[in-house]
């Protein structure tokens, strides 16, 4: 069993960066690949980015490329999704999940096993 944790949301004005945590309590969290979704109001949950368990292997959505940076301190338990440029569209509860099963992509909800209960971000034109 893992539980996750986020914090570091918050009311930012467009331009502005967030740095978000996810800390994780469980076993074998430092074996899981952690992703980060967000959901924005009226819509579906949304892949952002994930991290291997290695630290390698990040992958972004097309949407944050180049603007955000996921990574990951496995001695702290702990992932980071660091938002750089933020705009009004970036507005979103974000999730951090962490998967228990291989996949080629892990960009897809039901690839995640464990969830936390969101951080809310909220950017300002």
């Amino acid at each position: 069993q893992v539980q996750l944790a986020e914090s570091g949301g918050g009311l930012v004005q467009a331009g502005d960066s967030l740095r978000l945590s996810c800390a994780a309590s469980g076993r074998n969290f430092n074996d899981y690949t952690v992703g980060w979704f967000r959901r924005a109001p009226g819509k579906g949950r949304e892949f952002v980015a994930r991290i291997r368990w290695s630290g390698g292997g990040t992958y972004y959505a097309d949407s944050v490329k180049g603007r955000f940076t996921i990574s990951r301190d496995n001695d702290k338990n702990t992932v980071y999704l660091q938002m750089n440029s933020l705009k009004p569209e970036d507005t979103a509860v974000y999730y951090c999940a962490a998967a228990t099963r291989y996949y080629s992509d892990y960009v897809l909800p039901y690839q995640y096993a464990y969830w936390g209960q969101g951080t809310q971000v909220t950017v300002s034109s």
